[in-house]
């Protein structure tokens, strides 16, 4: 069967695995996509490897706020590796196929990861307003183990979002089609495949989604405002300049992610070709990870100079 034929399946018949078309074209169009890809993910890997070493080994770096930088750039191995493998792998593959539980479990990593990396970006946007609006408490309310207490209440919350809504997605019926027009298992593609209506599961993942986003970013937004209102009281340049650096990175990965996240979850996407929302996917949970690195390491110059630990450290 090539991976542009539609299985035709009676209504007794159970899906037990789904077709991911990916991104369509011929041979040497796959064997493009599958270098550029494979690039682009060892770089992610590579980059966001070295920022986990270099704060793991720099004294220096243990600080609340490379604490959470190292392990935001742990989390975007994580990420990326739940969408692109496959897609890799479907690039060289005639049949594109992916099992009925592959595909759920692709589905449930890639939303828990997405969803811990969202409430990351609020605790990160939360130690920068304690370390500019409230620098003398900072090292009172910011300490090492309450650091790690919101780290892992990130990443259970992440995990337990959308844990109930993969389930009830996994038990609708599929009888087919079993093609999904897109790189990955996401939800709205896989809704659109089952027999029954569900739409119940549809408005709680809506529901969820919206205020999950809204209301993270509405969070972040409110903290970068008084951030901002207490930088420009700041009398030294010299000391604007340092706090804008320090939380500029910060909010272009913020612009970056939400504004991707916004378009696909939170605004009506169902009338855009399927090409549009693949393009709109890569952005957040591709694009973003690979820029990471660059973001963080370029403009930040203790970070910039644990790197360049790392690497001379790995070189020998």
């Amino acid at each position: 069967m090539s991976f542009l034929e539609v299985d035709r399946w009676d209504s007794a018949s159970t899906v037990t695995k789904f077709v991911l078309l990916g991104f369509p074209g011929c041979e040497e169009l796959q064997c493009f996509l599958f270098s550029l890809f494979f690039g682009v993910y060892v770089f992610t890997m590579m980059g966001n490897g070295t920022i986990v070493c270099a704060v793991r080994w720099d004294p220096r770096l243990h600080t609340p706020m490379y604490i959470l930088l190292g392990n935001f750039a742990f989390l975007e191995i994580w990420y990326i590796t739940s969408t692109v493998p496959t897609m890799l792998i479907n690039f060289l593959s005639e049949t594109k196929t992916i099992s009925f539980v592959g595909c759920f479990l692709q589905l449930y990593f890639f939303t828990s990861l997405g969803t811990t990396e969202v409430y990351f970006l609020c605790i990160m946007a939360y130690d920068r307003y304690l370390a500019i609006c409230r620098p003398l408490h900072y090292p009172i309310i910011m300490t090492q183990q309450r650091c790690s207490i919101l780290m892992s209440l990130c990443w259970l919350f992440g995990f337990l979002s959308y844990s109930v809504s993969t389930v009830q997605l996994s038990q609708l019926p599929f009888c087919g089609p079993n093609t999904i027009n897109h790189f990955l298992c996401d939800m709205d593609p896989l809704m659109a495949l089952s027999c029954a209506p569900a739409p119940v599961t549809e408005i709680v993942f809506f529901v969820l989604s919206s205020l999950i986003i809204i209301l993270t970013l509405l969070y972040i937004l409110g903290s970068y405002t008084l951030l901002l209102l207490t930088v420009l009281k700041v009398p030294s340049a010299a000391g604007r300049r340092k706090a804008f650096s320090t939380c500029g990175s910060h909010l272009t990965v913020v612009c970056l992610f939400f504004g991707a996240l916004l378009v696909m979850y939170v605004s009506p996407t169902a009338d855009n070709p399927a090409e549009i929302q693949m393009i709109i996917t890569l952005f957040y949970s591709v694009v973003t990870p690979f820029l990471n690195p660059l973001i963080y390491s370029l403009r930040n110059k203790e970070m910039k100079a644990a790197v360049k630990k790392v690497l001379r450290i790995e070189r020998t």
